[in-house]
């Protein structure tokens, strides 16, 4: 694949821990220090620019085992209607904080944001329609598990707006879906697919994941031809990340059927090759998009950026994260809700924000921060420029950046005088490029995923 292939020697020098950076500081430099107080003041220091927002959904029909998101198993009303008040109330806190906030993009998440059901969501969102000024041309996007997306749900989020949908598929491998407890059938996503564009929600995106139990290339490879004959917009493309000492969920995986690194890195290579020659545009680390989706359009105009929820179109000021563990990304610094629901829920009933950690940046940090975003989207950066905006040296500054000759070294990285270019040889590994330049990272275990 034009040289992109890992070599047993890169797979044996990077098989390590590393995080996924779609922040720096990164999430595990949050701590207990923020809290409400901080998380108002950074709202209020809020500059009048359009701003995003993230509601978090953390509940599920069922559990996936392969999952590593913040969610839990929920079929009964009464905690779900608890939640939808308590979204309610925390867009009251933030509409009273922010007061003449502009929404530029709404993203629904979780969890399964339609397992809060139909009438609980056209409530939230209309109440987010009451409380925010909404931009010229907004998207509002939504999480779909097309398991459990009936035609209550579909006309309830196009009534409330939505222009994208991003449907959770994994792999159509029946062996693969038994062994992460998720079985859904070609027919069932297919229908759901069919119900949001006669509902006029013609935007679809489609989640895949490689490295999964029992997985293999040619069954990737079949899970590839049925998902392109759907020709959604985007494809996201994840590798598992097996964390079980965060998610015990994952304990239920067998760990002797899971693709080992060569077959992970291969599987990558095949992802790849088959979305390109299908038409589709390389966007970032992991996603894909067809040339006319405004993600690659972004992209080839150099506007793509990385945040929580993955790769964006615009770089916009702040997303106010909204809902148990969701976290807001501000100018001054990331804050996050409480994990646990009761508790979230609880301290937004008393009239106060939820948030239980965060930390502030500084600095140091945006400079780092704008160098990591750089090489994660556009696969090079001009440390001149960059260094020379946020008024540092780049001399001393690039000298003290250790691991940088040995990426050299390796093929990673190329270095024309000041600006640094990530090779095809090291896109896959383009995290580590990253981690040289991530002045709190410690490597070990237990923190992070494999980086390949």
């Amino acid at each position: 694949m034009d040289g992109t292939n890992l070599t047993r020697r890169s797979l044996a020098a990077y098989d390590r821990p590393v995080p996924r950076y779609t922040s720096y500081p990164t999430a595990a430099q949050f701590h207990a220090a923020v809290g409400p107080v901080d998380h108002r003041a950074w709202l209020a220091d809020l500059p009048d620019a359009r701003t995003t927002l993230y509601l978090h959904v953390p509940f599920c029909k069922q559990l996936c085992w392969y999952c590593a998101c913040n969610t839990s198993a929920m079929s009964r009303t009464q905690p779900l209607d608890g939640y939808a008040q308590a979204l309610v109330r925390e867009i009251d806190l933030v509409a009273e904080a922010v007061p003449h906030l502009l929404v530029g993009t709404i993203q629904w998440g979780g969890g399964t944001p339609s397992q809060l059901g139909a009438a609980r969501l056209a409530e939230v969102s209309r109440h987010l329609a009451a409380r925010f000024d909404r931009a010229s041309g907004a998207e509002t996007s939504v999480e779909v598990d097309p398991r459990y997306c009936d035609e209550a749900f579909v006309a309830a989020m196009a009534g409330a707006g939505v222009t994208r949908v991003s449907l959770g598929v994994q792999d159509f491998d029946m062996d693969v879906q038994k062994a992460i407890n998720r079985l859904q059938s070609v027919e069932v996503t297919g229908a759901a697919i069919g119900r949001f564009r006669e509902a006029g929600v013609r935007h679809v995106n489609i989640d895949l994941v490689y490295g999964l139990p029992r997985q293999t290339l040619d069954s990737l490879s079949r899970t590839l031809d049925v998902a392109l004959a759907i020709r959604p917009d985007r494809f996201a493309v994840f590798g598992y990340a097996h964390v079980p000492w965060m998610k015990a969920r994952q304990q239920l995986i067998d760990v002797s059927t899971l693709p080992g690194l060569p077959e992970r890195a291969a599987m990558a290579d095949l992802v790849a090759e088959r979305l390109v020659a299908a038409g589709y545009e390389r966007i970032g680390l992991d996603h894909f998009a067809l040339p006319s989706d405004p993600l690659a359009t972004a992209a080839s105009r150099g506007r793509l950026r990385r945040s929580f929820q993955g790769y964006v179109v615009e770089e916009l000021p702040a997303v106010i994260g909204l809902g148990a563990s969701a976290i807001s990304s501000l100018p001054r610094g990331f804050s996050q809700n409480a994990s646990d629901t009761k508790r979230y829920q609880s301290a937004i009933s008393a009239g106060l924000f939820a948030t239980e950690r965060g930390v502030a940046t500084h600095a140091a940090d945006r400079l780092r921060a704008e160098i990591i975003d750089r090489l994660m989207c556009n696969f090079a950066v001009d440390l001149s420029e960059v260094c020379r905006r946020h008024d540092v040296a780049v001399a001393p500054f690039l000298a003290g950046i250790a691991e940088l000759p040995a990426l050299v070294d390796d093929g990673l990285v190329r270095c024309d005088g000041e600006r640094l270019h990530v090779t095809d040889q090291g896109r896959p590994l383009v995290r580590f490029v990253c981690a040289a330049f991530d002045q709190y990272l410690a490597h070990g275990k237990g923190r992070h995923s494999c980086g390949i």
